[in-house]
């Protein structure tokens, strides 16, 4: 199988002084590991987590194992990476300078990507990171933390500009808001998260955080 490993550093003329022909095997490394991270986005989105495994992901992008071990120490990191990546569009947030209306969008396509399969792998990988430190360590570098700063900055912009009370703390508004939607998908008690919830969260936080 031919694969599609990044090129090393060397020469970038041939011995006639004309550029070398890239080959198939002679990609950028970012063109590669961008094609990766494709190739496992678009698995777990459409599959979940079950069957992703470092030989397949490899069968699927032209990719040596090694390359993928090299760039991805686990099987989790690679499932995170390649979520966040598959993700990022979705859950971009807008700032249209009415953060309730930004929130609530941003919230419901939230939770309409964690209503397909790779919202659920995303939940199998945040259960198995109370186990292992190393999962939870990746699931912080490679999404947690991304996800949750971002929100920060959007409130904290709110904030700046009067929309949200001055001595509200954008960290627990973040915490109940996209905690409780965790919370409902993690504790299977019957109920379930759609548009209702999702507006009903919104609704229910601004009344208590605008200015009077």
């Amino acid at each position: 199988m031919q694969t599609h490993d990044a090129a090393p550093a060397g020469a970038v003329t041939t011995a006639t002084g004309a550029p070398p022909h890239r080959g198939r095997g002679r990609r950028p490394a970012e063109e590669v590991r961008a094609d990766v991270l494709r190739t496992v986005g678009d698995l777990i989105l459409s599959e979940g987590l079950a069957d992703l495994t470092f030989e397949r992901v490899a069968r699927s992008s032209g990719v040596s194992k090694t390359t993928l071990y090299k760039w991805w120490p686990s099987r989790g990191a690679l499932a995170l990476d390649g979520y966040f990546h598959a993700v990022e569009p979705a859950l971009a947030f807008d700032d249209t300078g009415d953060v309730r209306a930004d929130l609530s969008h941003q919230l419901h396509s939230f939770a309409e990507v964690m209503g397909t399969p790779g919202g659920r792998a995303l939940l199998q990988l945040v259960g198995g990171s109370q186990t292992d430190p190393d999962l939870a360590a990746a699931l912080s570098d490679l999404y947690t933390s991304a996800r949750r700063r971002l929100a920060e900055e959007r409130l904290a912009r709110a904030q700046e500009a009067g929309q949200i009370r001055g001595d509200a703390d954008v960290r627990v508004l973040v915490d109940q808001l996209w905690g409780a939607i965790y919370y409902r998908l993690m504790v299977p008690d019957g109920v379930t998260v759609d548009a209702a919830f999702v507006d009903a969260l919104v609704d229910h936080l601004f009344d208590g955080v605008t200015p009077r």
